[in-house]
Parts: structure tokens; sequence; C-alpha cells
């Protein structure tokens, strides 16, 4: 019987994610062009959302640094709701407990994710919120974890990891070969039009996935 061990507990660097998980990350700028291309435009009604949520977001950031759940709520969820992934056609479950088959199936990972969306079963977004004292990078390799147990291997894989301060995107691909890029920080926290630009991926995203399983 395989034995069951915390991802977080297993998977504690970077490295030992990409050696469990057979995983290795692209060198190549046309892997993970997503947050790059053209993106979909801010409207009037947007703008103002986001500029509530920033204007939020200083407001209680400067009592000190955010737990795990005020991100969530501050940051990670009104961004979410924004970009359209708490509407049909996406389906949305929180705290989702997942399992993962390591090598042989002597190991088995378990976990739970902070936010998973889903689409007909797809795993497309994937949410990390930590302490604004931890770095965004830190909860990568948990990510990667977690998004390896996605059972469809032929779709792209993203994730969104944020500490209420900055955003960072993570794209997988499992097949042919298991390998993942990221995009560069967004610093939301400092910088008002990087709040903007993270969005607007986080749309390009929701509508790129709803053209596909149109």
């Amino acid at each position: 019987m395989a034995k069951a061990f915390a991802v977080t507990e297993a998977i504690k660097s970077l490295a030992e994610a990409e050696s469990r998980l057979n995983l290795r990350r692209s060198e190549d700028e046309t892997f993970f062009t997503e947050w790059q291309t053209e993106l979909p435009p801010v409207n009037d009604s947007e703008q103002t959302a986001l500029d509530t949520l920033r204007r939020r977001l200083l407001y209680h950031r400067a009592d000190g640094e955010l737990l795990e759940g005020a991100v969530t709520l501050l940051v990670a969820s009104p961004l979410l709701e924004l970009a359209g992934f708490y509407d049909p056609p996406f389906k949305m479950k929180a705290e989702a407990a997942i399992a993962i088959a390591i090598d042989d199936g002597e190991e088995k990972l378990r976990g739970r994710i902070d936010v998973l969306i889903l689409q007909n079963q797809l795993w497309v977004m994937v949410l990390e919120s930590k302490k604004t004292t931890i770095s965004t990078r830190s909860a990568l390799p948990q990510a990667l974890a977690y998004m390896m147990a996605n059972p469809d291997l032929d779709k792209p894989r993203f994730g969104v990891l944020t500490n209420g301060d900055d955003v960072l995107f993570v794209k997988l691909l499992a097949q042919p070969m298991p390998q993942y890029a990221l995009s560069r920080a967004f610093s939301i926290y400092t910088i008002a039009s990087e709040l903007r630009s993270a969005f607007q991926i986080l749309k390009h995203f929701a509508q790129g996935i709803t053209h596909s399983e149109s």
C-alpha cells in the first residue's frame, strides 16, 4: 500500500518538486506566451473595481503583514470574480483535497488547494495564497505538485501565486514531457498598473479556456 505524505512536508524545495514529479523548467520563450500576448482591454467598471481592490489592500496592509486568509479575501477572490472565474462555465471548489501518485506508486502526496477552479473536470486554475512575509516564489514547489494532479494530460494548466504584494503566473504541460514556465512577478502592492496587468492576464486565461471548450 502506498505511503501518504503531506505535500508541504514531502516537497519543500523546487529541486524536490522537479525530481519527484519528473518536471523541468522550460527555457523556451515561446512556451508561455499567454501572459505576454495582446491582452483584453479593461472597461470602466472593471477599472473601478480594481481601484477599490487596491485601495482596500493598501488600507489593510498599512497595519502590517497580511495573513493567508486576508490575502484571499482582499486580493485573490476579488480578482478571480472580476475575471469571470466564479461564473459559468467555471466551477469553484475551495480547499480541495488532492492525492498525487509518485513514480511507481509507492508514494502518494496529499494536500489541499486554497482555491481550485474547474471546468468540466478540467483543472484550469490553482491559487496558492501566502502570507505577505513569504516570497511568492516559495509557493511554487507546492503549486507544481497540485497542478500535476490534474488528470487531463493534453491541456495546459495555469496557476496563480500571490502573497498579496506580488502575483506570479505559472504554466504547466504534462505531455510530451512534463515542463513548466513562469511569468515575471507583478508588484500589485507597489505599482497600481501592475494590478491592472495581472487582472488582464487572468481575464485572458478565462476567455481562452472558455473558447477552447466551446
